[in-house]
């Protein structure tokens, strides 16, 4: 199975769902609202990634057409912002992913290569984040609690 077949297949499922990641010999490739609808995302959204670099759809006339690999690859954008990575950290991480290909010492999370430094680091971020959440909502129930008082 090519590296690039091995994306696909390990970025098939998002949140619970199942994706059809391999792209169709009679579509000749998906066309915007074919992935919005099926990775639950914005036009817009599709377009901001594009506009950023991280997809590059082939254009027949007006309309962009996108390949197995934007599949395979939006699968891995959204894996990233899943996981609390920023679209900056997700880019380098495909490009590294591309010019280099699964590394000795990286593990592979939903797809997305990341050496120990990376998950280590992504895990302190979030666990701060969680307990800034945390403090937020006790304040709020706090609160709520006392309107419920009076």
């Amino acid at each position: 199975m090519s590296r690039q077949s091995s994306a696909m297949a390990a970025a098939s499922t998002l949140e619970g769902r199942s994706i059809n990641v391999v792209e169709s010999e009679d579509a000749g490739g998906f066309t915007i609202s074919d992935l919005a609808r099926d990775f639950s995302v914005t036009l817009r959204t599709l377009r901001f990634y594009e506009s950023r670099g991280l997809l590059s759809p082939a254009r027949s006339g007006m309309t962009r057409i996108y390949s197995g690999r934007d599949r395979a690859r939006l699968a891995l954008i959204l894996k990233g912002k899943q996981l609390g990575f920023t679209l900056v950290e997700i880019r380098a991480m495909l490009a590294n992913e591309e010019k280099k290909g699964a590394e000795a010492g990286a593990a592979s999370v939903g797809g997305l290569q990341l050496s120990r430094e990376q998950v280590v680091e992504q895990l302190e971020l979030l666990r701060a984040q969680r307990e800034e959440i945390d403090s937020a909502i006790a304040e709020l129930e706090a609160s709520a609690a006392r309107f419920a008082k009076s």
